[in-house]
């Protein structure tokens, strides 16, 4: 956590408050192998998240062709050829559920990679800093830029560095938007002032969180607001590939010689390049901390600075612990993917992604639901049969209209009577459109004879397109 530090507040006051005062970052302009990946990582995000909603998939007439849909009026939910249903949430859970192992696997393996490149508050804490960097300028012109008193061109700086902000976080909220209507004609409702009042909320209430955890918060969301900085430890191993300092090259750290000549001394000339190139304002020479995000910037610094003195790449290294103590030992060093963490990790995603293609590949295309009516149980007709109702909705998940036949088992002399269609049939013919959900009010009568208890069993059987779909139920009836 951190305050605000006031002009007049002195050195005691600062050593006697409960709260830690937190400078703010400017991390310094790097180039190199990691920053060009996290270049790329950028570009490969933001065209995602602003083209995905573009795409188009033909599903047929009537049905909506945008390949990534949250159809929310519509309950649906659309990726290309898989559409899912309301009640169809569990494949929601499986997908969570194999974004976190994978999650799990990939820090096993590489430590905070998906801190460091892929996720979004870092996606965009990097093109904000972009931005500042070129209106104002690299690390140091930012720290005397922050020390100078307020002017107009100060005051012009900072409104269009937010501005600038203010267009990209705007432009956030609208993406998310787009994943939850028709992009096209979205944008045209956006732009031209139609869009609902959610719509427009939710601009406000995305893009303004970009804005100010980008913006603002940036390296405090890593350090103090993300959950998984503070679980993350638990599935590295010694194996595992971290940011590590090799401590047995660099020290004794001293400033650069003269001469040129390194000859018993450490390697590091503690030009704090690391330090300044990294966008938590860690030293990543006092070993790995929470605050490391895996970004590997300060491993193009320091490799920078390496090669001004014609000295070895990899003082500040993207390596295990392992292979770290290996190198000290003057052992070699090996490269362990293959080891029972991760294959674990490995196994329960084989698992979890075979069942879940299993049931997405053998899913049915028609599924219903019964609602007994219990307002009353049952009603006793004029000549002593007993009726019973029920709610019988027939899902269709197939781009076709379908004809369904439903009949009865389970009670001899059982008649249904669909309201709009034949009474006192044995059968009666449902007609359900494309895509969509038919309900009907069926009524069930049995002699009076027939009812031998005050709960029979009733099983409704649905047959069409191939399939016969048998549920069950209970019909009511008074004390035998």
């Amino acid at each position: 956590m951190s305050i605000i530090q006031t002009p007049n507040e002195t050195a005691e006051a600062r050593q006697s408050s409960a709260y830690a005062f937190s400078p703010k970052i400017h991390p310094r302009a790097v180039k190199g192998r990691f920053r060009s990946l996290k270049w790329a990582a950028m570009a490969l995000l933001l065209a995602y998240w602003h083209l995905a909603p573009f795409l188009r998939w033909d599903r047929g007439p009537g049905a909506p062709d945008q390949a990534i849909l949250l159809d929310i009026t519509g309950r649906r939910a659309y990726f290309f050829f898989i559409e899912i249903w309301p009640q169809e949430v569990y494949y929601i859970t499986g997908m969570l559920f194999i974004a976190a192992i994978s999650l799990f696997a990939m820090t096993a393996l590489a430590g905070r990679v998906w801190c460091g490149f892929l996720c979004w508050q870092t996606v965009y804490t990097d093109l904000f800093v972009a931005v500042e960097r070129l209106v104002i300028g690299d690390r140091n012109a930012r720290l005397a830029f922050d020390r100078r008193p307020w002017s107009l061109g100060k005051l012009a700086r900072v409104g269009a560095v937010n501005a600038a902000w203010a267009l990209i976080a705007a432009a956030c909220g609208v993406g998310f938007t787009l994943y939850f209507g028709d992009a096209f004609q979205q944008i045209r409702d956006i732009v031209t002032g139609d869009a609902s009042f959610a719509t427009y909320g939710t601009i406000s209430v995305v893009g303004g969180l970009c804005f100010l955890l980008a913006g603002y918060a940036r390296e405090q969301v890593c350090i103090y607001m993300c959950p998984y900085a503070r679980f993350q430890s638990a599935m590295f191993d010694e194996h595992s590939l971290i940011i590590s300092y090799e401590a047995w090259r660099g020290e004794q750290r001293a400033a650069a010689p003269r001469d040129g000549n390194f000859q018993g001394r450490g390697h590091c000339v503690d030009c704090s390049a690391c330090v300044q190139a990294c966008p938590t304002g860690i030293d990543i020479r006092n070993g790995n901390q929470l605050a490391c995000i895996g970004c590997g910037l300060c491993i193009d610094a320091c490799n920078t600075v390496m090669d001004r003195f014609k000295l070895p790449r990899g003082l500040v290294s993207y390596d295990s612990s392992a292979n770290l103590a290996a190198r000290g030992q003057g052992l070699a060093a090996r490269l362990r993917l293959i080891r029972p963490r991760t294959l674990v990790y490995a196994a329960i995603l084989v698992i979890a992604a075979s069942v879940m293609l299993g049931r997405l590949l053998s899913r049915p295309d028609v599924d219903v639901n019964i609602l007994h009516e219990r307002a009353p149980l049952f009603v006793q007709m004029s000549d002593g049969s007993i009726r019973n109702g029920y709610v019988y909705k027939v899902l269709n998940m197939k781009a076709e209209d379908r004809v369904f036949t439903l009949s009865l088992a389970g009670i001899d002399g059982a008649t249904l009577d669909v309201v709009g269609g034949e009474a006192h049939a044995t059968a009666s013919r449902l007609e359900v459109g494309r895509d969509s959900v038919g309900t009907f009010r069926v009524y069930v009568t049995v002699p009076a004879e027939k009812v031998t208890a005050k709960s029979l069993p009733l099983t409704f059987v649905l047959e069409g397109g191939g399939r016969t779909v048998a549920s069950e139920s209970l019909f009511a009836g008074p004390e035998p």
